[in-house]
């Protein structure tokens, strides 16, 4: 295929995919099915954490579905059009990436939600998941141990965008793709930038099953 195809290829991943992000299932189940906007809550995030500690209940699983299938669906336009026109034995594996790029673009800054959206750590665990298994063991292994056993939702956040494109290089040990990991987990280190300064002074909260209770 000729460099129109393969530009009209990116171009067209890049378009879908920030708009399949832009759907941020913690905006959209808060403001339209609930009628409360979950960013005038808590942190003020439309992140999964920051919509259980506020509303709770099964909505939360919703809200799960959401964020994971746009993900999803986002890697596989990136393998489909890319991986069809590119003349490379990695083809697929740079429209995953750049699927996965867009989509935590359109997620973290979602044009229709006045660009105030999520950090990125549901989708990009499933983007990771979709890329390869061993990357996905590497960021969700150290996520949950970290997690689960400091009940910081965010440290276990940090790791995995930290992680991701050491990971990435073990597996694939190629430059564009790598520099592609590293924005990625750049990004999620960026949306995290005031829970690492809360996590260094001692403030940041711990993630709790139950949602808070209104104070009386």
């Amino acid at each position: 295929m000729g460099t129109t195809q393969t530009v009209l290829a990116f171009l067209g991943t890049a378009v879908i995919a920030y708009f399949l992000g832009c759907f941020n299932g913690a905006v959209i189940v808060s403001k339209y099915i609930l009628r409360d906007d979950v960013r005038t809550h808590g942190s003020g995030n439309a992140g999964l954490t920051n919509f259980h500690r506020t509303f709770g209940g099964p909505l939360t699983f919703v809200v799960i579905l959401c964020d994971v299938l746009k993900a999803v669906i986002a890697v596989l336009v990136g393998m489909a059009l890319i991986g069809g026109v590119m003349d490379s034995g990695l083809a697929e594996d740079y429209g995953k990436y750049w699927g996965g790029i867009w989509c935590l673009l359109g997620h973290m800054f979602p044009c229709m939600f006045g660009f105030k959206g999520g950090k990125g750590i549901l989708s990009g665990g499933a983007v990771a998941i979709m890329i390869d298994w061993r990357i996905a063991l590497v960021v969700w292994g150290g996520f949950l141990i970290l997690a689960v056993l400091t009940r910081y939702v965010s440290l276990g956040s940090c790791w995995a965008g930290a992680s991701f494109p050491f990971a990435t290089w073990f597996v694939y040990q190629n430059w564009i793709i790598t520099l592609m990991a590293l924005f990625i987990g750049g990004m999620i280190l960026w949306k995290h930038r005031s829970n690492i300064g809360r996590l260094i002074r001692g403030e940041e909260s711990k993630f709790t099953l139950h949602k808070k209770e209104p104070k009386a």
